[in-house]
């Protein structure tokens, strides 16, 4: 069991973010890509892999994505709930990066299309059911490859996101104190 603010010592939350993190929030933006370029599924790849899958052929279409910086806004607000026991809800600000690269002869073509779609507010709506939302949608840069001796197009964007991170901790209701407070106001 983790401690309280009863207790003293550390104290973990007692109800994790809502926020999506790992491969939950790999997931989200893998389908956002899928949504938007219309590249089948199999073809929006996460950028880094345990296990290295063969490389598509040059002339397919296909995509690698993943997230290339997270930061988080300092001193996150902390608002304290007074009903039960008490906890604190602390809410912190922060960004991420996702760069996405596209191979094949349309490389040029979907990310474009990547570009222009994320601003369609439609297609940015499953991002704000998670509490995620477009910061801006970078320029699309020509960065070729070279694999087996042959260079393979690649087109580079870079979107960023703006989200808010909740998380509960046992922060508890000050019962009883050793002193006392006293007010020239009635």
């Amino acid at each position: 069991m983790s401690n309280t603010s009863a207790t003293g010592g550390y104290i973990s939350p007692v109800v994790s973010s809502s926020a999506l993190f790992d491969d939950a929030l790999d997931a989200l933006l893998q389908q956002m890509v899928v949504g938007i370029t219309g590249l089948p599924g199999a073809m929006v790849r996460p950028r880094w892999q345990t296990v290295v899958p063969k490389q598509p052929e040059p002339s397919a279409d296909w995509c690698a994505i993943g997230i290339t910086d997270i930061t988080s806004m300092d001193y996150p607000a902390e608002m304290h709930d007074g009903t039960g026991d008490g906890s604190d809800t602390q809410q912190q600000w922060g960004e991420f990066s996702m760069l996405a690269s596209f191979y094949g002869p349309n490389g040029h073509a979907n990310a474009s299309l990547l570009r222009r779609g994320i601003y369609v507010a439609q297609n940015r709506e499953a991002l704000q059911s998670s509490g995620i939302d477009l910061v801006d949608a970078g320029k699309v840069t020509t960065a070729p490859d070279l694999v087996n001796q042959q260079w393979v197009k690649r087109r580079d964007i870079t979107l960023r996101f703006r989200r808010i991170v909740e998380t509960v901790y046992p922060v508890m209701n000050i019962l009883d104190a050793p002193f006392s407070v006293v007010s020239d106001h009635p």
